[in-house]
């Protein structure tokens, strides 16, 4: 229940990097004490600029001692940008 407030500091900081499109923290319906964060970076270089900053390395502690496990981390790069979805209605 206290997640929210444990990463504030950190999603903060994060939300107002250059180059930070979206760092948005979701909470799994079926286990309360699971949450998944979605974040897209505009470019690797923003990626690398956090990697490097102070608010990460603050973070990286704080997050140490509050976690249960090791985060699953899935990375993606999408070279030209979002696609159109292709599912729905014919002329929708």
């Amino acid at each position: 229940d206290d997640w929210p407030s444990i990463v504030e500091d950190f999603t903060t900081a994060t939300r107002a990097e250059p180059g930070n499109l979206f760092f948005d923290w979701y909470r799994s319906v079926d286990d309360p004490t699971v949450y998944v964060l979605v974040e897209a970076l505009a470019d690797r270089a923003a990626g690398d600029a956090r990697d490097n900053s102070d608010h990460l390395k603050a973070a990286t502690e704080v997050l140490s001692s509050s976690l249960a496990a090791v985060p699953e981390i899935i990375n993606v790069e999408v070279p030209d940008g979002w696609s159109q979805v292709s599912e729905g209605p014919a002329g929708a």
